[in-house]
């Protein structure tokens, strides 16, 4: 195929053929393929000789020619940018013919006597390399310059700030936000889902932010309420007592509690309840301890401790059946 049937637009280093046509849809994915690596190749290659032919200038790197104005209209995946609206400050220099200069970034600094920067980390003039503050005739006595001067820095910041967010709220009303925060309010979740996220009820934020009011050491008791915030909703049931302060009725409540407490006790499945053979186990070490603990002679610690084993509580035992000790003196004369 001759090359002045290619169409040629060197400005998008495009090139193709209206005449072209693949093979039949009947023929095998195999052979499509390699005839559109073959025509493919043949439009990259006319781009080569159009770009060789046109006049060029010698460089180290090599010759190096100057593209010709596009001539083909691609269309565009996204619509052109609105023009941003201008900033308060914007207006205010344009009305008094104030104009943009651009600044050195790097200032010397007398006080360390080098090259800094201008602004941002250790920049030049910057407030914690000055070891001493001189005092002004309208200074208060008692006040702290460096903590003055580092409250008047966060009050700069909190007002950039807010004019930041006021540029923002201008350019929103006009639909020329920047492409990061189109982004950033477009974006898709983070699993990965075609879904858009779902829109977070009224219910659902009172639930988050009572959540967060109470994630603190005194469950938010003591923490400042913000305007209009209501008090977090107590799901759970409240656990009662009895009043500190004897009063009418009173009696009457300590009796039925205290009756509440005998029934599970002495019910038939008290033995779930309560573990009788540990308490078994703590009376017999308690006896053991006051044994030992006792005065006596040798004699009568040997003879007790013999008997001890004798002695202790079984769980398994008659609550009310006597043992008989026999006596250590019993047959001998005195």
């Amino acid at each position: 195929m001759a090359e002045s049937e290619y169409e040629i637009d060197l400005g998008n280093l495009l090139a193709f053929d209206r005449h072209h046509q693949f093979v039949s849809p009947s023929s095998s994915r195999e052979e499509v393929a390699k005839k559109a690596i073959e025509q493919g190749t043949k439009l990259v290659q006319t781009i080569a000789d159009a770009l060789f032919a046109l006049p060029s200038r010698e460089d180290r790197d090599g010759p190096i020619v100057e593209l010709p104005a596009p001539s083909t209209k691609l269309p565009r995946e996204k619509p052109i940018p609105r023009p941003t609206p201008p900033t308060t400050w914007e207006k205010f220099a344009q009305k008094k013919g104030i104009q943009h200069k651009n600044k050195e970034k790097l200032v010397f600094d007398d006080v360390t006597e080098s090259w800094k920067r201008r602004y941002g980390y250790d920049r030049v003039n910057d407030d914690n390399d000055l070891p001493i503050i001189e005092a002004k005739a309208t200074d208060e006595v008692g006040k702290d310059p460096f903590a003055e001067r580092r409250k008047e820095k966060k009050g700069k910041v909190d007002k950039q700030e807010k004019n930041r967010l006021h540029n923002l709220k201008q350019a929103n009303k006009v639909g020329a936000l920047p492409s990061h925060i189109q982004l950033a309010a477009t974006s898709l979740p983070i699993t990965g889902t075609q879904s858009m996220p779902k829109k977070i009820s009224k219910d659902e934020l009172q639930h988050v932010a009572g959540m967060a009011s109470t994630a603190t050491a005194s469950g938010g008791k003591f923490d400042k309420k913000l305007p209009g915030e209501k008090a977090p909703k107590h799901e759970k049931k409240y656990r009662k007592f009895l009043p500190a302060v004897e009063g009418s009725g009173m009696g009457a409540l300590e009796k039925q509690q205290n009756e509440n407490v005998l029934n599970k006790l002495m019910s038939k499945h008290s033995h779930e309840i309560l573990n009788v053979q540990k308490a078994v186990d703590m009376y017999n070490v308690k006896s053991d301890k006051k044994r030992k603990g006792g005065g006596g002679g040798g004699q009568q610690k040997k003879q007790w401790g013999q008997s001890s084993s004798s002695s202790k509580l079984k769980p398994n035992a008659k609550p009310f059946k006597k043992t008989s000790h026999k006596s250590p003196y019993k047959g001998k004369s005195k």
